[in-house]
């Protein structure tokens, strides 16, 4: 195994001196108090980075879920719409999270950018989040002649928890007869692959670890066998839209995301599967750390606009 980037070996050893940066060691109060907060500004924007300048952010609250709309400027009339969930384990993740990436996909892909704020665990269990996800993406699909975008040019993106959803949200639309999905990203997704070797090789790694996850499955609370836990139990994977799925090595879910993805090359569904092999779980989220996270999402870029064009 490639050794882990020394950026992010940098950022993993500051979290874990960080109170409260480990789910599996935080007090029911703590999660409570933590959960659905951001990080202080100044804080998310050296870690987090920022959206691009010429993108703006419109925030809006829609049958009680919070969305946050992104826009480049000058954006042509029907561009490609792409609906995000963000990361947190299902119990903490905020819109402000999510900034540079969906900022950088509007800018680079010239599309109107989703994000959606569903609600979260303990508070919130399964299945809210999933309602919550599939409700953010059916409101952007049937109103994207308003956000000035073509819903027949609709993608899914989304990371970890989030990149668990976009899958979910992926299989109910085909079931449903739509929204009509073109594509979905799913980076260093949660499907539902328990007993993995890269649950056991890394279930003590930076930024998230095998105490961490079984904390997260605990406060979500969905039964592990229900295909919208766990994506990879669903029945069939044939007919949904081609998939970009990124990994890195130094995650216990790296597996998740592999299996998955041979599920539906063996359903006939088109995959691109990338690894990042000096990368631990969520490195996506630290752009000015992570040497890998700008050209992964690049890589997503780049499937987006074939998919969507």
């Amino acid at each position: 195994m490639e050794p882990l980037a020394p950026g992010m070996r940098r950022i993993g050893m500051v979290m874990r001196r960080v109170p409260g940066s480990s789910v599996a060691k935080m007090t029911p109060e703590g999660i409570a108090r933590n959960s659905g907060a951001g990080a202080p500004g100044f804080i998310a924007a050296i870690l987090l980075g920022n959206r691009p300048k010429r993108v703006t952010t419109e925030d809006r609250t829609v049958e009680g879920i919070r969305l946050r709309i992104y826009r480049p400027s000058g954006v042509a009339i029907a561009c490609p719409l792409v609906v995000y969930f963000h990361g947190g384990g299902f119990v903490f993740g905020d819109l402000r999270g999510g900034d540079w990436m969906c900022g950088t996909v509007a800018q680079d892909l010239d599309a109107i950018v989703v994000s959606v704020e569903y609600r979260l665990a303990p508070r919130h269990p399964f299945p809210a989040g999933v309602e919550d996800s599939y409700a953010g993406l059916a409101w952007a699909a049937s109103h994207a002649k308003e956000l000035g975008a073509d819903a027949g040019r609709l993608g899914v993106m989304g990371e970890s928890a989030g990149g668990n959803l976009a899958a979910v949200v992926a299989l109910m639309a085909r079931d449903n007869k739509g929204p009509d999905i073109r594509h979905q990203a799913l980076l260093y997704p949660v499907t539902g692959a328990h007993d993995t070797e890269s649950r056991r090789a890394n279930a003590d790694a930076f930024i998230l670890t095998a105490a961490d996850m079984q904390k997260f499955a605990e406060l979500y609370a969905g039964d592990q066998n229900d295909w919208r836990v766990s994506p990879l139990k669903a029945k069939s994977f044939a007919g949904l839209p081609p998939a970009l799925i990124e990994v890195a090595e130094h995650d216990p879910l790296h597996d998740d995301g592999v299996l998955y993805a041979e599920a539906l090359r063996a359903a006939g569904v088109e995959v691109r599967l990338i690894n990042f092999p000096a990368m631990p779980h969520g490195f996506l989220s630290f752009p000015r750390f992570a040497k890998d996270a700008k050209p992964a999402l690049a890589a997503v870029v780049d499937a987006q606009r074939s998919a969507l064009r």
